[in-house]
């Protein structure tokens, strides 16, 4: 086997060739699983390929490294891609490895490669997984340009809120480039962002909220009680006494949770506190009778507080 110092010893089958293997010698090596075909053209050493599928991201790993070997000097993991590799959310899965290589535009369906034709400055680039790949600033503006408003928001969220960048180094990123296509958008996105909303369903109803035209709620605030709060809720709306929740799959799984939940909703409203719950469903179907609802809400809270009811919170 040609040495590579790729992810799984990764080689093409043009650097076999090179290496005085025939197809017949190459076909044999795959039957007995000296070699692993990774996808057309391109193989791992058995063992180590093996190794790598016992993880549960290994398959996606090793097409990533494929990809990279097939397309050649230059190529970098960046977008999607890029994203998977910094564990950045993605609103949605994304089949196709995605690089950016300045010699190369457009895709590769054959072998699962879609390509972005770019230089990168050194200075955005960095390596995961012994892979050159875009840094999260970069894949974040990256994404910011070329995903829709509401797909960016999940990633620059995300990124945020796992402290991977900063609002100053995302926008030092794009102001190197601002005639590039999709920068306006970026900018609102990263104007937008913001690294307290703790998933991708509470990105989606930030957007939601603000296209139905609501004010920017408060996040993650502490609320109710008389000597230590009652709990930490989603979003607040201080001068309508309004909460928020969002009701992922998982919130009421657990039966004692589901109570726990019921329980701290009736003390915020003993405390007069009106709160409104919705779900991913809800909030990404029917956006418009979630901001019905949480209007309604704003009004008894209005009427609440005027009267004086609750207490002061």
């Amino acid at each position: 086997m040609p040495r590579s110092d790729r992810v799984a010893g990764i080689v093409t089958t043009a650097e076999l060739t090179a290496a005085g293997f025939s197809g017949t010698r190459i076909r044999t090596l795959t039957r007995r699983g000296d070699l692993y075909q990774v996808g057309r053209g391109v193989y791992a050493n058995g063992p180590r390929a093996r190794e790598t599928l016992e993880f549960a991201d290994g398959l996606q790993l090793l097409q990533l490294a494929a990809a990279v070997a097939v397309t050649g000097p230059g190529a970098v993991v960046s977008h999607e891609s890029a994203a998977y590799l910094h564990s950045i959310d993605l609103l949605s899965k994304q089949d196709a490895a995605t690089l950016t290589c300045p010699r190369h535009r457009g895709s590769n369906a054959r072998l699962g490669i879609r390509l972005h034709g770019m230089a990168l400055p050194a200075e955005h680039i960095t390596t995961r997984a012994r892979l050159p790949v875009t840094i999260p600033a970069r894949t974040v503006v990256d994404l910011a340009r070329t995903l829709s408003f509401r797909a960016a928001v999940v990633t620059a969220d995300s990124a945020l809120h796992r402290k991977l960048v900063t609002k100053p180094e995302l926008t030092a990123v794009l102001a190197t480039c601002p005639r590039w296509r999709g920068a306006r958008q970026a900018a609102d996105v990263i104007d937008f962002a913001d690294g307290r909303a703790e998933s991708p369903l509470e990105s989606l109803a930030r957007v939601a909220f603000r296209d139905c035209g609501l004010p920017p709620p408060e996040l993650q605030a502490w609320l109710g009680g008389t000597t230590e709060p009652v709990g930490r809720t989603d979003f607040y709306w201080k001068q309508y006494r309004t909460i928020a929740e969002v009701d992922g799959a998982l919130k009421y799984a657990d039966p004692d949770r589901a109570r726990a939940q019921l329980r701290r909703d009736a003390l915020l409203r003993d405390d007069g506190f009106e709160v409104v719950h919705f779900t991913w469903q809800q909030i990404t179907q029917t956006p418009e009778h979630v901001a019905a609802s949480i209007r309604n809400a704003f009004r008894r809270g209005a009427r609440n507080a005027a009267t004086g009811a609750g207490r002061a919170g």
